[in-house]
């Protein structure tokens, strides 16, 4: 119970890596507070957590209205008198029109980074805002390999997540003062149904020929950084871009080439 006693948001939590964290910080004994925009979805699932013994809740956010982003927030405070850690699991991009710099509409590119962003900004500052009043708290930022990787294509969702990277180290000392930390988790490839519907097959065997550990990386194996980060484990760390990538972007970048030249002596 790593998170016994402790009020924990997260955004984007109805499927994928949000749902496996809120599973994850329920099962530690957190109070859960699912932000989601269909609520129908979010309380059945809350439903499903409590009759196994979870203590899942859930608040209305909406990505396409920002001052959900704080209203949410304001709710959870307003109902369980705190908040505790906000998981900034939230983030979007459109694959078939986030491309690379000479192919990218300008609107995609300035839309996509300016929600991302958006969302990890608004959020943060209504959240620490309450945390400094209780006496600290944890942020965690769902960020992305492709934060730290350039890709030849998905230019406004790298910008995006690289900058989310920056803004977690920026948070970091601001807020220490409070203390309130703020770290990042940086997945690599992971078995979500959005991963599964966005990518080829051929994408996805190119990529993993370039990871270490050849596969894609499990929602719940992300959830378990979250809870390290949420629980008093981590308590003098803060401003940490941790990637759970499986060595994605670790070896020399003809890695793949040389396991298959080895493979074949």
């Amino acid at each position: 119970m790593r998170l016994e006693g402790k009020v924990v948001l997260i955004t984007a939590s109805t499927r994928g890596i949000g749902l496996a964290t809120v599973k994850a910080c329920a099962k530690e004994g957190a109070t859960v507070y699912m932000a989601a925009r269909n609520l129908e979805l979010a309380k059945s699932v809350a439903d499903e957590l409590n009759a196994e013994g979870g203590n899942v809740k859930y608040v209305y956010n909406d990505a396409t209205k920002e001052e959900t982003f704080s209203t949410m927030v304001e709710e959870v405070v307003e109902k369980e008198g705190r908040i505790d850690v906000l998981v900034n699991n939230f983030g979007t991009s459109n694959p078939r029109e986030d491309l690379d710099l000479a192919h990218t509409d300008v609107n995609v590119f300035i839309n996509t980074v300016n929600i991302n962003l958006k969302s990890v900004f608004i959020a943060s500052q209504a959240a620490v805002k309450e945390m400094a009043k209780t006496g600290g708290g944890s942020i965690i930022n769902i960020s992305s390999v492709g934060g730290q990787v350039p890709d030849i294509s998905q230019v406004a969702y790298g910008t995006s997540k690289a900058a989310i990277n920056y803004m977690t180290k920026l948070t970091a000392v601001h807020e220490a003062r409070h203390n309130i930390r703020c770290n990042a988790v940086l997945p690599g490839m992971t078995a979500t149904d959005a991963v599964q519907n966005n990518l080829t097959d051929n994408f996805r065997d190119l990529f993993l020929k370039h990871t270490p550990i050849r596969r894609m990386g499990l929602p719940e194996e992300m959830a378990a950084a979250v809870v390290y980060f949420a629980s008093d484990e981590s308590a003098f760390t803060t401003g940490q871009i941790m990637t759970v990538a499986g060595g994605f972007g670790l070896a020399t970048p003809v890695f793949g080439d040389l396991v298959e030249s080895a493979e074949r002596r």
